[in-house]
């Protein structure tokens, strides 16, 4: 099997992108020396100076090698004009020459074109978002609207128009939730572990688990579709409970869907390729023959999902290939309630293999997603990375008792990047936009409640806070990036603070920017604030389902407009019956001119709902991928949805955001 493994496994995925720099994302199958080539739009390639090409690559398996290739150069790029690229490789002592490593991937460019394609602008007049992709969701994956996106502005029609709404996105925002790592469907889990076979992805030993390492939890017989009764339980540490209940114990992870919760490293890195490649699923096979009876019935219910799903993978690659991605973790990207309560944390971190499960997530999002992003503040990490993933530790693997090489990560290196990953706190970057773009770590820069364990945690402390008002400082525009919207759904909101009253605010996901007093108070007076930029866009996503807000400021004439577009999920929604009685509750009890405003914490500011052309509620409850449109100075905005069957809804401005 190894002969015919392709030589391109996942990507390339084009990542920060600037008129300095460029930066992609793939995964070999084989470790290549990666010589990026840049054409312009006459077909004349680039001069690049061979200093100004970095490439950093993770050895994650025998067959397996996560690159990220770069290319700084001063005026690399002109803004707006259409540049193509390729990537040569050659292997490392080895006088071979030169070949492409995308001419092998036919789906990879769009008809009339050899390559793959890109533009820079750093003017943003057209933002895609979207967040929350879970592969065995049943419905249409929206993800792959991006490439009707990039089509649509090649055809001929689209090449002679002047016409904004028909460019390709300036850039692609990922919200959060690229994959669900604690909620995995069957005939994916076992698509995974013949990945992990088929490359040879490293193994992995476990403290503290019932378990000792990978091998044995792939063939153990609670691995699938019982995973649940193999992670982590504490004694529960509510007096009350017990006293009545003799300490029961309870579950370290919270998510109901933990029945395939993915542990080992290699099967996280395993889930990301995928996810986003269609490569890997031709060399596995679904059908499993010794699934239990009583999973029979839902296992092949699953399958015709997950087929569904990877039958558009070859859209989602070619997409990704051609507009700039950027990308920031919410829960499920590590586990359902992430950092949830201070009791939580307590709780996970408190033991080897919960922490370890955790760690593990952190790990395969830096090697999948954050190492992609501006590395102004992971310079250090990579060297930390560089020591746990390389070729030299492969080479290094000891070897079993049945002499063959177990592949196995050096634990104490492993450990310790661990370690490092849960002390590091700088996820959060800036792009050089206009209008600049700020990307917000709500999940480790936590303000966590000092008066009890089980209320929720700020979804950013003090400090972080403090240190974006600063730069928020002498900007006219901004967009803001939070997985959670920052102004949700008053009734929806009002319902979780009850269960938080009663101690259950893990029972209803309590995340939610209005649910810690203390982050809830800085991060409104940032908006009252008189150096707030006048014109702020909030992006958002978490929630399954869709809106958009304008804010302004109560009795303050010069009030900043503040517009708030959540767009979620991509391949996943809220219950449809649920959110439309949730909705239809919102409007009687929080409608804009309801008294009730004037008891929630944001009563000095007017919340307008834009209404979804084509519906009768103020919440889409559909797929889709989030389309934000600008005009040159950011004082317009326009948010659309790109549906998963095809269909735009447009938000109509309200008379508050047509008056700005």
């Amino acid at each position: 099997m190894t002969k015919s493994l392709p030589e391109l496994i996942a990507g390339p995925i084009l990542r920060h992108t600037t008129a300095h720099k460029i930066v992609w994302w793939l995964v070999t199958s084989k470790a290549y020396d990666i010589k990026p080539t840049l054409l312009n739009s006459q077909g004349d390639e680039l001069h690049i100076d061979s200093t100004s090409i970095k490439q950093d690559r993770f050895c994650i398996g025998q067959h397996a090698h996560i690159h990220l290739v770069s290319v700084e150069q001063e005026d690399l790029f002109n803004e707006g004009e259409l540049y193509s690229y390729d990537l040569l490789t050659s292997q490392e002592n080895l006088d071979a020459a030169e070949q492409s490593l995308l001419k092998s991937t036919t789906h990879l460019c769009y008809d009339g074109f050899e390559l793959p394609n890109f533009r820079f602008n750093r003017v943003l007049r057209k933002v895609a978002q979207g967040s929350c992709r879970k592969p065995h969701f049943n419905g249409k994956d929206a993800l792959p609207l991006l490439d009707e996106q990039v089509k649509a502005e090649l055809n001929s029609e689209a090449k002679q128009s002047n016409d904004h709404n028909l460019r390709r996105p300036d850039m692609m925002l990922m919200t959060g939730d690229q994959v669900y790592v604690d909620d995995v469907a069957g005939p994916m889990l076992h698509a995974i572990h013949q990945v992990i076979d088929l490359l040879g992805l490293h193994e992995e030993s476990f403290e503290g688990a019932t378990v000792a390492n990978l091998k044995e939890l792939k063939k153990h017989e609670h691995g699938f579709y019982q995973r649940e009764l193999l992670l982590p339980e504490v004694e529960a540490n509510d007096k009350l409970e017990k006293a009545f209940f003799a300490a029961k114990r309870k579950p370290v992870f919270t998510s109901v869907n933990a029945k395939n919760h993915l542990i080992g490293l290699s099967e996280m890195v395993a889930m990301y390729m995928l996810s986003w490649s269609p490569k890997l699923w031709k060399l596995v096979e679904l059908d499993k023959h010794d699934v239990a009876e009583q999973h029979r019935e839902k296992y092949v219910e699953e399958t015709k999902h997950i087929t569904a799903f990877a039958e558009t993978l070859p859209m989602v690659q070619r997409a990704m290939a051609h507009v700039p991605s950027y990308m920031i973790f919410d829960d499920h990207d590590v586990t359902d309630d992430w950092n949830l309560t201070r009791g939580w944390e307590e709780q996970v971190y408190g033991h080897p293999f919960s922490k370890r499960i955790i760690g593990n997530a952190i790990t395969a999002y830096f090697l999948c997603q954050g190492c992609g992003n501006p590395r102004t503040e992971l310079e250090e990490m990579f060297e930390q990375f560089a020591k746990v993933f390389s070729e030299d530790n492969l080479e290094e693997s000891a070897v079993d008792d049945s002499g063959e090489s177990s592949n196995q990560y050096c634990e104490v290196k492993h450990q310790d990047l661990i370690e490092y990953l849960f002390d590091f706190d700088q996820w959060h970057y800036q792009l050089d936009t206009s209008p600049p773009v700020h990307v917000l770590d709500t999940r480790t820069q936590r303000w966590r409640s000092e008066s009890s364990l089980n209320k929720p945690s700020g979804l950013m402390d003090w400090e972080a806070l403090c240190e974006l008002q600063h730069n928020l400082k002498g900007c006219e525009s901004v967009i803001m990036v939070s997985a959670a919207p920052v102004y949700g759904v008053k009734f929806i909101e009002m319902v979780q603070k009850i269960f938080t009253i009663f101690g259950g605010a893990l029972i209803v996901d309590a995340e939610n920017w209005m649910a810690h007093r203390g982050t809830a108070s800085v991060m409104l007076n940032i908006f009252r604030h008189i150096k707030t930029p006048p014109n702020f866009i909030i992006l958002s996503g978490d929630v399954h389902y869709s809106f958009v807000y304008d804010v302004k400021l109560r009795f303050r004439r010069n009030s900043p407009s503040i517009t708030q577009f959540t767009s979620s999920g991509l391949h996943n929604q809220f219950p449809d019956g649920l959110l439309r009685w949730f909705d239809r509750l919102n409007r009687w009890f929080y409608g804009h001119r309801s008294p009730l405003n004037f008891l929630t914490k944001r009563r000095n500011m007017s919340v307008r709902q834009r209404q979804p052309e084509g519906q009768t509620g103020t919440l889409v409850n559909h797929s889709n991928i989030g389309v934000l449109s600008l005009n040159e100075d950011a004082t317009q905005v326009d948010c659309a949805l790109i549906c998963s069957d095809g269909r735009k809804v447009q938000f109509q401005r309200t008379k508050a955001s047509k008056d700005s």
